[in-house]
């Protein structure tokens, strides 16, 4: 297990976890989001390569559509 920080709280997760498999466990897959590792914006074509890290610093923004 890591420990990882997400959206400012704690998380824990399984070791060899990539940004997709966190998109995925968090109920969140197939939704309008933007994520950042330790502030970093990674594309959504490289989530599936970008494993966490203990400590990593992890944002998730959701887009919602308004007037």
């Amino acid at each position: 297990m890591l420990e990882i920080e997400l959206n400012g709280a704690p998380h824990r997760l399984p070791a060899g976890q990539t940004l997709e498999d966190l998109v995925r466990a968090l109920g969140m897959a197939g939704q309008a989001l933007a994520l950042a590792v330790n502030r970093q914006v990674v594309p959504r074509a490289q989530w599936g390569g970008r494993l966490l890290a203990g400590q990593d610093r992890v944002d998730i923004v959701r887009a919602i559509g308004g007037g």
